[in-house]
């Protein structure tokens, strides 16, 4: 089956409706007889390329949480290690 090809404004026109009306991506979608999937697309790529300095600041701040999580949960495993490791020879001098 041949995809459909839609214009670039015609594209922008559907994520003003989401984004600028509050719109539901399927009720645009339903609107206009696209897949949600494909509004939802292009949605996704409008917020990538066009977010707001807000919005591109809050996803570096959530890389940043899952970073340091990935560090807490290492340095807490290396501490759990080092700790078996003492009482170990602890263990092991008397």
């Amino acid at each position: 089956m041949a995809r459909a090809k839609y214009s670039d404004e015609f594209k922008e026109q559907v994520v003003r409706e989401v984004i600028e009306k509050d719109r539901t991506i399927a009720s645009v979608a339903a609107s206009y007889e696209l897949v949600p999937q494909t509004v939802g697309n292009w949605v996704a790529k409008h917020r990538k390329e066009h977010g707001s300095a807000k919005e591109r600041e809050a996803v570096a701040e959530a890389e940043e949480v899952a970073r340091m999580k990935k560090q807490v949960r290492e340095l807490q495993q290396e501490n759990e290690f080092l700790k078996k490791a003492a009482a170990f020879f602890a263990k092991n001098d008397q």
